[in-house]
């Protein structure tokens, strides 16, 4: 029978009844057997926690390295391979913070800075999908508020099985629920994401959450515990059991029918706590009133108080019966593992302590000092000391719990399928060739889970709250702006394609670069900084690890080749449903700056007599498309090829073509190629097109082939010209397709078809509806868990 967190933190507790395993205790029962391998922790790693303290560790100690130690936690199978966005990193001279911290930081003027990063709430959200998405939105948005920031908006790239299969049905409207629950409640605009379905995520659905903040530029906070003698306080919500074991127990669980025991491992949120917390905290900053801060997510107590002392290389004297608990029957370690929600640990100074909880209590917010920063005189400088009662029962070198955990260099090998996989060419597979079968396969497309309208989805978030959001989803893009007085704003897009990481992995990743790149790009805005999340199933597998290390590979030399860094990001290990690992799914981030968004390009058409100009050369690359899958269930082949300087080229015109007011609208091509692009930019403002494919393509490829480093343009008739010279000065292929046709009110293909808006909406809207419309209300509220089998590392 399996073990679950409540029976572990049970046969802990039974193992030291007579009270609390203290580190003298330690000393005197050193050969004890300790259950370290429930918690996560090999024969090896178990030893050597024994030679760093000189004796067995605590209950404490013990679950302390067990979360520390995790994969989630200490990346120690993907440390060797992240180290080659450092290394391969281009200058810049906007990036104030980036890999290490909780979010890189970007400046973007002479005053402001901006942060952003993007993380994954996978497994909390299949086991408990309101809660688990709830919280990731929380985690992340403490993480930009941990940096000085405030938040201001959040984006939600989402994956999940095939879309008409029940578990989908009992997920999906949890998490939108959650995500949109969180995220309104604390007032921040919901503006872009993805929604994609693939049976690869049935039963290991993929919440990954992105949330963006500004700040003065000179206003970035640290996190070092600076000054011995200063003061530890820990502020926000009362620490209960939710989350114990959150991240260390699901990290190397297995779900299975008895998965309903672990659903207390779920953390519970609470969005008004957190709004409180968060103007809490900027008050603090802007008053210059404490000496570091860090967030309190995964491990808790356990690793805000470790990150932080070993990043100053000081110590610490913490008094846990000083933490406010929710059930005063917690037990040490129990405190310590907590991954109870809305709460920061602060670094004071004593002489502005009495300000900080002044502070606090303004907001109605709990703080308590828990402890202080210890001095350099003090025996046990250098050390984390936390007492209970009065006795020791954690002393330990906190380093060695946030920096020095093992690192893993695994074994690696191409999956043995690849050959194969990448032989069975979808150019090779039966395709539509009368006009009749082009039309009835545009629909088709347009009507699919992955291409389909997603508002049903979208108008559960507030995208315009504060009123700064200028472009939203569906957009290619959200653009916020910044400053009232300047017009200066911010671009953000998040990508992904498992199915073609699956086929290449290295071409994947760069390929969600790319399209992230061009996304941006396309609303007018410069790209300039990139972060990620990278999900993957166990790197146990060498043919996993070798997907990793290629999807690495390659999103570093992209972005080298691109000119823009890497920030910061997430591993997400261990996404598999029993023993087949989820396609690998490398999702990435691009920041843009635009100067002022009154330049901003939407993505509709909506002039009368606009030329339409496709960007860049089509080529026939049909294996890894919507239309294979759609049409054949078909996933074979290798994707299409990635040509980063065409892309920058692609770029440069775009954005300098917004600034100078040569377009009305633009959209990028990829997921389902021009068609999928002229359906989108007809159903944004319900306006017609007539468009005439190039005499030298042949129609389905012209339609459906996924060429890279392409987009379609709406150009004013006044400006044709002028973007034509633009275009011939970057050196970029371009040609006239068709004009913006409001009147009729359809789209038209010449020599082919034509759809009216209104067959065209009714195919492209109504797919979501039908599948989740009627399980609304009872998919949000049940959280039970399906049977099933999945492993997750949060």
């Amino acid at each position: 029978m399996s073990t679950t967190p409540a029976d572990e933190t049970s046969e802990l507790s039974l193992r030291y009844h007579e009270g609390p395993d203290t580190v003298a205790w330690a000393l005197e029962t050193s050969d004890d057997d300790q259950p370290y391998a429930q918690l996560g922790l090999r024969d090896d790693e178990y030893a050597k926690i024994r030679q760093i303290l000189g004796r067995r560790p605590t209950q404490s100690e013990l679950a302390m390295y067990s979360i520390m130690w995790s994969e989630h936690c200490s990346y120690k199978s993907s440390k060797v391979h992240l180290r080659q966005f450092a290394e391969k990193a281009p200058s810049s001279d906007r990036l104030l913070a980036g890999m290490g911290e909780n979010a890189g930081v970007v400046k973007i003027s002479d005053d402001l800075a901006v942060t952003f990063k993007v993380e994954s709430h996978n497994h909390p959200s299949f086991v408990e999908p309101y809660q688990g998405a709830a919280t990731g939105v929380g985690g992340i948005v403490r993480d930009i508020l941990a940096m000085g920031a405030r938040p201001i908006a959040v984006m939600d790239p989402l994956r999940f099985g095939a879309a008409e299969h029940p578990d989908t049905a009992r997920v999906l409207p949890g998490i939108v629920a959650g995500i949109g629950g969180y995220g309104n409640c604390l007032g921040l605009p919901n503006i872009g994401g993805e929604l994609v379905f693939d049976p690869c995520y049935q039963g290991n659905p993929l919440v990954n959450a992105l949330c963006i903040g500004v700040l003065p530029a000179d206003r970035l906070q640290r996190k070092e515990a600076d000054g011995p003698g200063n003061i530890v306080v820990l502020m926000g919500a009362k620490t209960g059991r939710d989350g114990i074991g959150g991240v260390s127990v699901l990290a190397s669980a297995t779900f299975d029918d008895e998965s309903e025991h672990r659903r207390p491992s779920v953390q519970v949120g609470d969005p008004f706590t957190e709004k409180l917390l968060i103007e809490a905290c900027l008050e603090l900053y802007d008053r210059q009133l404490i000496v570091g801060v860090q967030d309190l997510g995964g491990a808790g107590l356990t690793c805000a108080l470790t990150e932080t002392s070993a990043a100053a290389g000081t110590g610490m004297r913490i008094d846990l019966n000083a933490v406010p608990l929710r059930e005063p029957s917690m037990e040490p370690h129990e405190v310590l593992a907590s991954e109870s929600q809305e709460r920061m640990l602060l670094i004071v100074a004593p002489d502005r302590l009495a300000e900080v909880l002044t502070v606090a209590k303004k907001w109605g917010v709990i703080a308590t000092p828990i402890g202080r920063v210890t001095p350099a005189a003090e025996p046990e400088t250098g050390r984390l000391i936390v007492t209970w009662n009065g006795e020791v029962v954690v002393d330990v070198p906190p380093e060695s719990l946030a920096d020095d955990g093992p690192v893993y260099n695994r074994p690696m090998r191409e999956p043995g399928d690849l050959i194969l996989l990448q032989a069975d060419r979808a150019e090779t597979l039966p395709r539509p060739k009368t006009p009749d079968e082009l039309r009835e396969t545009l629909l088709r497309l347009a009507a699919s889970p992955n291409l389909c309208d997603k508002t049903w989805v979208t108008e559960q978030y507030d995208r315009y709250v504060q009123g700064n959001t200028v472009l939203a989803q569906p957009e290619d893009a959200g653009v916020l702006r910044l400053d009232d007085h300047s017009g200066l704003g911010i671009a953000l897009s998040t990508d992904g394609n498992g199915r073609y990481a699956r086929l290449d992995p290295g071409e994947g990743a760069k390929l969600a670069l790319a399209e992230a790149y061009r996304n941006v790009a396309t609303t007018g805005a410069v790209p300039v900084a990139v972060t990620n999340c990278l999900n993957f199933g166990s790197p146990e597998d060498p043919a996993v690890m070798w997907q990793f290390a290629e999807a690495v590979r390659g999103l570093a030399d992209g972005c080298a080749e691109l000119g823009i860094p890497v920030t910061g990001g997430n591993v997400s290990f261990y996404n598999s449903t029993g023993a087949a690992a989820i396609n690998p799914t490398p999702v990435v981030g691009v920041l843009g700056v635009i100067g002022d968004v009154a330049n901003r390009v939407p993505m509709g058409v909506r002039q009368d007599g606009d030329i339409l100009v496709l960007l860049g050369e089509t080529r026939e690359e049909i294996s890894g498309s919507e239309w294979a899958w759609v049409t054949h269930g078909h996933l074979g082949g290798r994707p299409p090829k990635v040509n980063l300087v065409r892309e920058r080229i692609l770029a440069n015109v775009l954005t300098s073509a917004a600034k100078l007011g040569h377009l009305s609208a633009a959209h990028d091509v990829s997921e389902g190629g021009l068609a999928q692009t002229l359906v989108e930019c007809c159903t944004r403002q319900d306006t017609g097109v007539t468009v005439a494919l190039p005499d030298d393509l042949d129609a389905f490829v012209a339609l459906f082939s996924e060429t890279t480093a392409r987009a379609l343009v709406a150009v004013p008739r006044k400006h044709e010209k002028a973007f034509q010279a633009l275009c011939r000065e970057h050196g970029l292929p371009q040609t006239t397709i068709g004009v913006v046709d409001a009147q009729q009110r359809a789209l038209e293909v010449r020599g082919q078809f034509t759809i009216p808006l209104d067959e065209l909406k009714a195919a492209w809207s109504g797919t979501l509806p039908a599948l989740f419309a009627a399980g609304d209300a009872a998919g949000a509220a049940d959280a039970t868990v399906a049977p099933g089998s999945a492993t997750d590392p949060e």
